[in-house]
């Protein structure tokens, strides 16, 4: 029911057992043959702002933003759903999965809600789905682990004056900061996380806050925005008249990321995600091939 549920069950060798997927659920690539089964209520399509628009509306008027395929679900009888409880906006939440099971006549399968808030939440996730569906998650997480050392090792003797004053931000208008396992993740890449709490959901930020903040480097990664919409959204904050005033932005230290591929998806892909923001922060220690990929600088306009 989610692309970060979808992309732990490859992880743990289960693709072919993946019966259906979420309209956002995209990798690993052949995911993309399986039948959606769900929907959003809205049109995903426009500025960050019109979208933040129809979300509020649908969330004050209705129980979700996003609906089920019951008729295919019926039909598909799967032994596991695997969802979420940790975002109503950002995937079909618990409630609107658990009424769907109620309605089922022919299945009755095992409901796994994700709740992550910090990496190591992430990682007993997986261990949790693992153990639920009969998988061995120690392989998975060994191997992610390897890969968090090769990415920190280089930066542990990093002085604080060598690690950049960071904002991330997780949703461009109104602005969003964002929150969860992404300031840890900004910690272990060398950096320093000014707004945002690890473990906390991401706070709405304002312009005045921001500025006071004045960071060295922002890094954008919009939630469910590709790198492509991520550049288009953020050349559009140059007409706020704050941009230039900040610090990030005179220096050329404003950075536009996958947020969608990476960052907003706590899955596996949370170790590359950290990769990124090491090559962004320390270029001359840190080298993962993420480049053009999952991030690129904002170039200014002439």
């Amino acid at each position: 029911m989610l692309p970060s549920a979808t992309e732990i069950l490859a992880a743990l060798g289960l693709t072919e057992s993946i019966v259906a997927r979420s309209h956002e659920c995209d990798y690993p690539p052949e995911i993309r043959a399986r039948p959606m089964i769900t929907e959003p209520k809205f049109s995903p399509f426009g500025s960050s702002a019109e979208i933040h628009d129809r979300v509020t509306r649908l969330l004050q008027s209705t129980l979700g933003v996003y609906r089920i395929d019951l008729e295919a679900l019926e039909e598909l009888q799967p032994t596991h759903i695997v969802t979420q409880a940790q975002c109503d906006v950002c995937a079909v939440s618990l409630v609107e999965v658990e009424a769907a099971v109620k309605s089922l006549v022919n299945s009755h399968p095992t409901v796994i809600s994700l709740q992550p808030h910090h990496l190591e939440d992430v990682w007993a996730d997986i261990t949790r789905v693992a153990e639920q569906t009969g998988q061995d998650a120690q392989p998975v997480l060994t191997a992610l682990q390897a890969r968090i050392d090769r990415c920190t090792a280089p930066l542990q003797d990093l002085a604080t004056e060598q690690r950049p004053t960071v904002a991330c931000l997780e949703w461009l208008d109104p602005l969003m900061a964002a929150g969860n396992w992404v300031p840890e993740l900004v910690e272990r890449a060398g950096g320093r996380c000014l707004i945002g709490t690890s473990g906390q959901h991401s706070p709405w930020l304002g312009w005045d806050a921001l500025m006071k903040a004045d960071p060295d480097l922002i890094v954008a990664m919009p939630c469910g925005f590709n790198l492509v919409r991520t550049r288009r959204e953020t050349e559009k904050l140059s007409e706020h008249p704050g941009w230039q005033k900040l610090r990030a932005v005179k220096t050329g230290q404003v950075y536009l990321t996958d947020g969608n591929a990476y960052f907003n998806r706590p899955g596996p892909r949370l170790v590359d995600s950290l990769e990124i923001l090491a090559e962004i922060f320390h270029p001359d220690r840190c080298t993962f091939g993420h480049y053009g990929q999952g991030w690129e600088p904002l170039k200014q306009p002439a």
